[in-house]
């Protein structure tokens, strides 16, 4: 498995978008969404003075990255755990408070490139699907014992897949006979229920079912509804933070943490604006950022990026 694979997306962006909280002595920086560790090696040269801490809830990316982020030494702190889990990781650390925080919501690399993951849909695997294989249910459970109707739910919310019905009475069809277990039936069976004209659109006909699945195993959209606005309330004043998302689901979820943050909650017709009133928030992007040309060329993974930035300005109203 080369590095060279695993091209941190909008890397040059996110560090610039951080920079100005991370220049003085004594800051703390927390990517959140560790994979192989090539945001936060980035981060720890770039920024010399700053500490990171590094979450992620798969023990095979902590151990590939903490090899990769060796040479920092203790400036480094790698963290078994789940985004959503951050004030409590920062308070073990003793740092309530950081600088600067990083999520790339997209499933790590090493996760897609693996097969034995059931990940891809690409190659045939076992339908697994969870970052944290030590816990919690498999796509294949999902796919076998959910009733239909909630797996209606799951593609059309998680996979904006307007064919969900269609792929979820073959599925209800077919894992009668026998339970679903490796990725490779799923895919033909995706390709075998939608109409000619479905199959024409937007690359593999898989993919959108994949995604859902996937969310559902991993729980991500809830953890991320969690953890977004515990990042920005552990953000010091002048503390900022960058989000990368890659499906509309995400990037919206983001956006609606930092318009709230961003918004004056005065009753209309104050002369003048209470400070507990105020904005809590300054966005840093209008709208989201997209990756350049060059970089998608370059890196297909970065294709759906989306960015957006904010930066604390004052304290959580009491």
């Amino acid at each position: 498995m080369s590095q060279s694979r695993h091209v941190p997306v909008m890397l040059q962006r996110c560090l610039d978008m951080l920079a100005p909280a991370l220049t003085g002595p004594g800051a703390v920086v927390v990517d959140c969404t560790l994979g192989l560790g090539g945001h936060s090696e980035a981060l720890l040269t770039r920024f010399p003075e700053a500490r990171l801490v590094a979450l992620d809830r798969d023990k095979e990316a902590l151990r590939l990255s903490g090899e990769r982020l060796a040479p920092f030494g203790d400036r480094a702190a790698l963290v078994h755990a789940v985004y959503d889990e951050l004030p409590d990781v920062l308070d073990r650390l003793g740092t309530p408070r950081v600088q600067g925080v990083l999520f790339d919501l997209g499933v790590s690399s090493m996760q897609l490139d693996e097969a034995d993951r059931g990940f891809a849909y690409a190659q045939d695997a076992p339908l697994d699907m969870r970052m944290d294989q030590t816990t919690g249910m498999s796509a294949a459970e999902v796919l076998n014992t959910y009733p239909p109707g909630e797996l209606v739910r799951i593609l059309r919310a998680y996979g904006e897949e307007k064919q969900a019905k269609r792929i979820v009475s073959a599925v209800v069809r077919e894992r009668e006979t026998e339970p679903f277990s490796n990725s490779a039936r799923l895919v033909e069976l995706i390709r075998d229920s939608l109409p000619q004209a479905a199959k024409r659109t937007g690359g593999n006909p898989a993919k959108r079912t994949f995604q859902a699945l996937r969310i559902e195993v991993n729980g991500e959209l809830s953890v991320l509804e969690r953890a977004i606005p515990a990042a920005v309330r552990a953000l010091a004043v002048d503390g900022r933070i960058a989000v990368l998302s890659y499906h509309s689901l995400e990037d919206r979820l983001v956006k609606q943490v930092f318009a709230a943050g961003a918004a004056n909650t005065a009753p209309p017709g104050l002369p003048v604006v209470p400070e507990r009133y105020q904005p809590r928030l300054k966005l840093l992007t209008r709208g989201a950022e997209l990756p350049s040309e060059e970089e998608v060329a370059e890196n297909r993974r970065a294709a759906p990026a989306r960015l957006r930035g904010a930066q604390r300005i004052r304290e959580e109203a009491e």
